[in-house]
């Protein structure tokens, strides 16, 4: 479980960000790496990054791992967070992934968000997001 973190999430959304996040898209590096942005009016306000999970343990790639999922204080509520996870679950399963796995935040919005969801199960200390 991920501790209590800050309102800002430790991203200061000004043009240094965006010049680098613009930039590792081009970086061979972040090949396995999936990132959604969420704007209005031009500004990032949201953002939700995975991962494949690349593991020869039963010879397929199958699942992925939701690293971050968030959106700015004043932009909540306002179903951003569930359309940047619709829209990456929508990509996975066009890839062939079935199960997404995060650890989630303390924090009583995080919980209530997952809490919300009828594909959200706990496994193993972590969040299992099904779908097929």
């Amino acid at each position: 479980m991920r501790k209590q973190e800050p309102d800002t999430y430790f991203w200061d959304i000004d043009e240094k960000y965006q010049e680098t996040l613009e930039l590792s898209f081009d970086d061979q590096r972040f090949n396995e790496a999936i990132t959604y942005l969420a704007f209005v009016n031009d500004k990032i306000v949201g953002r939700i990054d995975a991962s494949l999970i690349v593991s020869r343990f039963d010879g397929k790639i199958s699942s992925a791992y939701l690293d971050w999922i968030c959106v700015l204080k004043d932009h909540r509520h306002q179903g951003i967070a569930r359309g940047l996870l619709e829209e990456l679950k929508k990509d996975l399963k066009e890839k062939g992934i079935t199960t997404l796995i995060t650890l989630t935040s303390v924090n009583e919005e995080a919980k209530r968000f997952y809490a919300a969801r009828d594909d959200v199960s706990s496994k193993y200390d972590a969040l299992w997001i099904e779908f097929k």
